[in-house]
């Protein structure tokens, strides 16, 4: 996609999306694009983000970004700013997942878990918040129900999301006055390749990952006073145990 093209692409602004190259992400990125959002969207493997970007369409970029480095988060933002004119909506989604009880779990699976998770995400929104202020915007985080609700083997994991919601609340109170939006978006069952999961139709019962895109399309068509600032997400009807 060119510069000129860019600029020129999508009627309601820009996205920047984080972890899109399949799952969430990526569904999101398909339905802000369908909602005339032009996109960026960010993975570890260039691969499986090219694709990304060319099923999505014209209007999506597909970068590779760690979202552990906060200069390459710096340096995206800014090409994306530069390509599309400015910044409107920054979905924070990367995210890993390593499990095992405190004992067993390595300090490497730990810093892997909240470098990405937690740190990854201060530095995508702090690398956002500039652009964002110009002309206001919104930040979804995607957290999850483990941030509230703590499991066994849970100890890194748990940690991440229970420190991004806290994150995502200081948002609010930093940003409101910028005329930013935060909603940190609480996930169930999602049936996503998270943790090396391959989904398949036993997981018809889980959230789909076109469910959260569907939310997140329907929160920006809120009215600008109303924030919805924590929103949790279940599957209607999970199987009997």
């Amino acid at each position: 996609m060119t510069d000129q093209a860019a600029q020129q692409a999508g009627t309601r602004g820009s996205a920047f999306i984080t972890g899109a190259s399949k799952g969430i992400g990526y569904e999101v990125a398909r339905s802000l694009t369908g909602a005339g959002y032009a996109v960026t969207i960010t993975s570890r493997n260039e691969q499986e983000i090219t694709e990304a970007a060319r099923k999505i369409g014209s209007t999506a970029r597909g970068v590779v970004c760690d979202v552990r480095d906060p200069a390459a988060l710096e340096r995206e933002v800014n090409a994306h700013t530069e390509a599309f004119g400015g910044l409107d909506v920054l979905f924070v989604n990367a995210g890993v997942g390593n499990f095992a009880n405190v004992a067993d779990m390595t300090v490497e699976q730990w810093q892997d878990v909240i470098d990405t998770n937690l740190s990854g995400a201060f530095y995508t929104i702090k690398a956002g918040i500039p652009a964002l202020k110009k002309r206001g915007g919104y930040i979804f985080t995607l957290s999850s129900l483990a941030g509230k609700n703590p499991f066994a083997g849970g100890a890194a994991y748990n940690a991440s999301k229970f420190g991004l919601n806290g994150l995502s609340e200081v948002l609010t109170l930093d940003l409101r006055q910028h005329d930013i939006k935060v909603t940190q978006i609480m996930p169930g069952s999602v049936a996503t390749h998270f943790a090396g999961h391959t989904p398949s139709e036993a997981d018809a019962w889980k959230i789909q990952p076109e469910d959260i895109a569907q939310l997140t399309v329907d929160l920006l068509n809120m009215p600008v006073r109303t924030l919805p600032s924590k929103v949790e997400v279940r599957p209607s009807k999970p199987p009997q145990k």
